[in-house]
């Protein structure tokens, strides 16, 4: 039995007259990029009252928080209900009183079992499952639902009112998150929670436009209110000729490095703000003004509870570093119970509220290949995700040549090299060395001796001028 294609009145069950205008408008405008997926907000008129709902429980608890060695008591019912309704947690056992003796999960128990992180009392009839590679290479697949993906953009709206930036939507285009990549999914979307404003996932790549000149015509007409994305994409952005000024960059998914932050600040004339994601939560912590370093930032989420745990599972004081973990959120089709992110940090709880300090998140990463063309670190796990591997990382040398290492690096080599070449060429070099499972610490997935700087020296010229040819002030 074939299921039948979404429609866009499944996609986008608000859709008003004046909103399927707009969306129709960005899907056939003369320089559209060549969009390859379709996607909507799928928020129906209850969905839509959750999401108000929530944005008023926000605004109203947004202040409250916890002290160091604190568990807030919504995070104790919240534990109880997962160890009553959850498979994975009831089958692991524990008391929601005795918190802290309740055993972390980890995100390789998700890869392994998504299903089983899944309430009893959860319908499944909306139910969208994103698949997300993280930090590690590992992919794995999280269940959500519509109403948990909107609850995204109430936050993101108090996240910008910290810096004074608006997010109105209405008659427009919102929000345009830009990537830079040999290949992703790129769609025109609208917002009913945003008053059916528009917004846009597209590639800055070439290849992803009918003509050269397309890309900086497409934006300056959108002229969103805001942009996000990650560093480097962030860094073909501002290469570009744009008139338009957005409010504000949204940077997410790699760490951003300050020098960076100031660059883009100047290009665009606005607020850079530094945001900690995972797919898995949405919005963890964003950087304020008075935390202006990509160091420090703000725990964002009043219904997310955050624990700095060591290896063997204790809970660190404020000011020593350990991994991120998580209880809580507002997916119901995945209980987070004492979660760990693999990403580490110590929490500082000197203002008011709990601030991440020392992000070690995702690094941008780019490497050269011998023709002179750059490859973005995401376009690398692109290429391996359907790979079984549970880890991997790549290092490239000052001199070009490539190390790549994972566990049972002979059985994976041939399947390995056929990606690598197609990403890198045929005569890129490149060696495999067996990955050490004993390694302490966080894995640094992605690292290259050779400097962004000497990257865009030794780039070919062969691009053309509209991408290469405006450098950052």
């Amino acid at each position: 039995m074939h299921e039948q294609p979404l429609t866009d009145q499944d996609r986008f069950p608000l859709l008003t007259p004046a909103s399927q205008r707009r969306l129709h408008g960005m899907w056939e405008h003369p320089h559209a990029p060549r969009f390859n997926h379709r996607c909507g907000d799928r928020l129906t008129a209850d969905g839509l009252k959750k999401v108000r709902a929530f944005e008023a429980e926000h605004l109203k608890h947004a202040n409250q928080t916890w002290r160091d060695a604190d568990t807030p008591a919504w995070a104790i019912e919240y534990a109880r209900h997962a160890l009553a309704n959850t498979p994975f947690y009831r089958q692991r056992g524990g008391r929601a009183e005795d918190f802290l003796a309740i055993p972390a999960s980890t995100r390789g128990d998700l890869a392994r079992a998504p299903w089983a992180f899944v309430p009893d009392d959860a319908s499944l009839d909306d139910l969208i499952v994103y698949d997300t590679s993280g930090t590690t290479g590992h992919p794995i697949f999280v269940p959500t639902h519509p109403v948990a993906s909107s609850m995204y953009l109430p936050l993101l709206r108090g996240v910008l009112a910290r810096h004074g930036v608006g997010l109105d939507g209405g008659d427009r285009v919102s929000i345009v998150l830009v990537c830079a990549q040999n290949l992703t999914y790129t769609f025109a979307s609208v917002s009913a929670y945003l008053e059916g404003a528009g917004y846009i996932k597209l590639n800055l790549s070439p290849h992803a436009w009918r003509n050269p000149e397309d890309c900086v015509r497409y934006l300056n007409d959108c002229a969103p209110e805001i942009y996000t994305g990650d560093p480097l994409s962030f860094l073909e952005l501002a290469k570009l000729p744009l008139t338009h000024r957005p409010q504000a960059l949204v940077s997410t998914s790699m760490a951003l490095l300050p020098g960076l932050r100031a660059e883009l600040s100047r290009r665009f004339e606005c607020p850079v703000i530094d945001i900690y994601s995972m797919t898995e939560c949405r919005l963890i912590a964003a950087s304020t003004p008075a935390t202006s370093e990509p160091a420090g930032l703000e725990l964002v989420a009043h219904d997310l509870f955050v624990e700095i745990l060591d290896a063997e599972g204790n809970r660190l004081p404020a000011g020593q570093r350990g991994e991120i973990t998580l209880t809580g959120g507002r997916n119901p089709l995945l209980s987070l119970l004492r979660y760990r992110t693999g990403d580490f940090a110590a929490l500082d709880f000197s203002g008011p509220r709990p601030v991440l300090v020392g992000l070690e998140g995702r690094p941008p990463t780019r490497f050269l290949t011998p023709d002179g063309r750059i490859v973005n670190n995401i376009d690398v796990s692109l290429a391996l995700r359907e790979l079984p591997l549970a880890q991997f990382r790549l290092h490239q040398s000052q001199d070009g040549s490539l190390i790549l290492s994972c566990r049972d690096v002979e059985h994976h080599r041939d399947a390995l090299a056929r990606p690598m070449a197609q990403l890198f060429g045929e005569h890129a070099p490149l060696e495999f060395e067996e990955f050490d499972p004993d390694a302490d610490g966080k894995v640094i997935q992605y690292t290259s001796d050779i400097l962004d700087a000497e990257l865009e020296g030794r780039e070919r010229s062969y691009q053309h001028v509209v991408w290469r040819g405006a450098k950052l002030p």
